[in-house]
């Protein structure tokens, strides 16, 4: 059995496919159940329960010989952030593991995770990586760039759904950007090649890109039109300053906003991918044809037929 915690998200729908083809049984922890029960099926079992919960955690993981933590606090969410999830939920998260008896814990962590980072979710995963190397678990870290399909969502979606879309700061610093996808493979792979465990894989997509590439090519290859507007960093600054001590969640999205515009986000992925070749390196563009450029094609004929 294998426990995938942070089942229902962007990484973890993309794993449990994987898994489930490879005829493996999967138990997804998630506080969620509207999201966790379309997922249930033969091979997929649904446990209800929140990370920050010890006791929960621990029902969880029994009979569990793989535990992968996908999960993270990072977001608008108010009743969530880096230290209680990605933290303090991973590090109960590893002690339950650890005294269920599981034989292997994958952490999906971030690249640059540093103890002296300036966004807080990569300090957090850092003490997250720092807890599992010292629980005497088998480990693999896994550290991707930026997913592909969680900044479509928020930078080219509003596009198609409201005409109108924000960048947060200038979007002129190249940064790397990989498919979620892909890095679910090395997650996949991850259970299966022992030769990884007590390996710490960084994973990124073949291309930098600017925010304001990532909208230029989601027009340019979904027909999308309308206004791009942007935050000025002074104003990012302002509300990290100003909000720290009223909303902390809102606080951190603004200081982690001035981060990526401002500091080094690139990557060169080339060595990972000679690790590891069987995984497909993924393209922007094809996560938008695949994702929006071919959906909004085939609803265009449903709709003329329709007509």
């Amino acid at each position: 059995m294998i426990l995938v915690a942070g089942g229902t998200g962007t990484l973890g729908r993309r794993l449990l496919t994987l898994l489930t083809e490879r005829a493996l049984d999967v138990r997804i922890l998630s506080r969620n159940p509207g999201k966790a029960q379309p997922l249930v099926g033969d091979r997929v079992q649904f446990v209800s329960g929140d990370v920050r919960d010890a006791r929960a955690v621990q029902q969880a993981v029994g009979g569990v010989r793989t535990v992968i933590s996908a999960m993270t606090g990072f977001g608008p969410d108010r009743d969530l952030s880096p230290r209680t999830v990605d933290w303090e939920g991973n590090a109960n998260l590893i002690r339950a593991a650890k005294v269920a008896g599981a034989e292997h814990f994958i952490l999906l962590s971030v690249r640059q995770a540093a103890p002296d980072h300036p966004i807080e979710l990569f300090r957090m995963k850092h003490r997250a990586e720092e807890e599992l190397r010292s629980s005497g678990l088998a480990w693999t870290i896994i550290r991707p760039a930026a997913y592909m399909e969680t900044w479509l969502a928020l930078l080219g979606e509003p596009l198609l759904h409201t005409g109108s879309t924000r960048v947060f700061g200038r979007g002129e610093n190249p940064m790397n950007f990989v498919s979620a996808s892909d890095v679910a493979g090395i997650a996949d792979l991850a259970v299966a090649d022992e030769a990884m465990r007590g390996a710490a894989i960084e994973v990124g997509g073949p291309e930098n890109l600017t925010m304001n590439e990532v909208i230029e090519a989601f027009k340019t290859l979904t027909g999308a039109r309308g206004k791009v507007g942007h935050v000025p960093l002074p104003v990012l600054r302002g509300i990290a300053a100003v909000m720290k001590p009223l909303n902390p969640t809102m606080a951190g999205l603004a200081k982690a906003s001035v981060v990526m515009d401002t500091t080094d986000m690139t990557f060169d992925a080339s060595e990972t991918r000679r690790r590891y070749p069987s995984i497909p390196v993924t393209r922007l563009a094809d996560v938008i044809r695949k994702d929006y450029a071919e959906r909004s094609s085939r609803q265009l004929r449903e709709d003329a037929v329709q007509a």
